[in-house]
């Protein structure tokens, strides 16, 4: 087979969680099937290099396929004509996957698409306003013209149901996976120190990961983590990791009027060779969410021995299974209780994570990638 990736994900600005589930798939099933030929397609009018760079970590038997046109000028006028996808591209395929939501008209092969949630449908407040105008304008056609739809988990898929039953019959789910290469328990326990130095952290810290925005449910752990304080006269630092994305500035104000300052870090972005040393050196991982449509992150820190808090919401239990302390997203007390517990109890912390730790060798990439390669298979029967 000739399988095209719409690389959009990976070369626009730095990677989100949609970028790095196409980068665990593609190359994994490029690497387990070298039996077929594989593509990241991608527009560029100018700077093929630029965007090729980008890429090239992720490339080992993955070629490119390039047309040398306008991705922004193709996507703008695509949207009120229909005018063909594979015109712009040299290189014919029998399945093109397009992994964020929207797939243009006239694609090459078979056309599958990966809608990972319905969160600008359930809660339309948490997203920001350009995104829900993209998926409201082309979601629904694009579901239409996909010959099959992907999705991470049951909880996802029972979501797209509920808002386009029409649809159930090609939904296919093929969960996420976490790369055991670069979340592992600490191989280099001295780099630890180093990156905690770096970062300006100090002693024990609870770790969040992941955008700053409203649906993480930010400002409600910072409230539950301030009720845990008050219990705890040396409690451990709260560090929130990730970069901005929109209306983060009510979670950074809750931060102040609790006078948390000197208890709440906020790192940004994380750079690749630091996520390990600093996910291993966490007292745990907390991870609230109110909505994910799988939810990396939880599986990363178990696969890094890491002991997790999560919200019993949405998709997380799929993800975590029997081995973390779970807690209503909606109750601080509950927040504050699961802080609590894996902070005074050494026992289950060590339980969590030997467990955590099987559970992340049953969601691998590789196994992802196989289930995705079944779905093209499938298509092409």
């Amino acid at each position: 087979m000739n399988i095209s990736f719409d690389a959009v994900p990976i070369i626009n600005g730095k990677m989100t969680g949609v970028g790095w589930c196409e980068v665990g798939q593609t190359m994994a099933m490029a690497r387990l099937h070298p039996e077929d030929n594989f593509y990241y397609s991608f527009f560029s009018r100018k700077d093929d290099h630029i965007k090729l760079e980008k890429l090239a970590p992720f490339s080992e038997n993955i070629g490119a396929n390039i047309a040398h046109f306008s991705g922004l000028l193709y996507r703008t006028a695509s949207v009120v004509l229909p005018i063909p996808h594979k015109w712009f591209f040299k290189q014919k395929s029998d399945i093109t996957h397009f992994f964020n939501y929207i797939a243009p008209p006239g694609v090459d092969g078979k056309t599958v698409i990966t809608v990972h949630d319905m969160v600008y449908r359930t809660y339309p407040e948490t997203v920001r306003g350009r995104t829900k105008k993209i998926l409201d304008m082309g979601l629904a056609s694009s579901m239409k013209r996909a010959d099959m739809i992907v999705t991470v988990s049951e909880f996802s898929k029972s979501e797209i149901i509920r808002y386009f039953p029409q649809h159930e019959s090609k939904i296919r789910v093929v969960p996420c996976g976490v790369d055991l290469d670069r979340f592992k328990p600490c191989q280099q326990p001295e780099r630890i120190p180093e990156v905690k130095k770096k970062l300006g952290i100090e002693g024990e810290y609870f770790l969040y990961v992941g955008t700053i925005e409203p649906r993480k449910n930010l400002e409600r752990l910072i409230n539950a983590y301030n009720i845990f304080c008050q219990h705890e006269k040396d409690a451990p630092k709260l560090v929130l990791a990730g970069g901005k994305g929109w209306l983060y500035d009510g979670i950074f104000q809750r931060v102040t009027d609790l006078k948390l300052e000197d208890k709440v870090l906020f790192t940004q972005y994380i750079p690749d060779e630091d996520m390990n040393p600093l996910m291993c050196g966490a007292l745990a991982f907390v991870f609230p969410s109110i909505y994910e449509g799988f939810g990396i992150p939880p599986l990363e820190a178990m696969a890094c021995g890491v002991p997790v808090l999560a919200s019993n919401a949405a998709s997380l239990p799929e993800v975590t299974g029997d081995c973390a302390v779970t807690c209503d997203p909606y109750s601080e007390e509950e927040i504050a209780e699961g802080l609590r517990r894996l902070y005074s109890d050494s026992e289950l912390r060590a339980d969590l994570s030997r467990r955590g730790l099987e559970r992340a060798k049953t969601l691998t990439w590789d196994s992802s990638a196989e289930k995705l390669y079944s779905v093209y298979k499938e298509l092409m029967k």
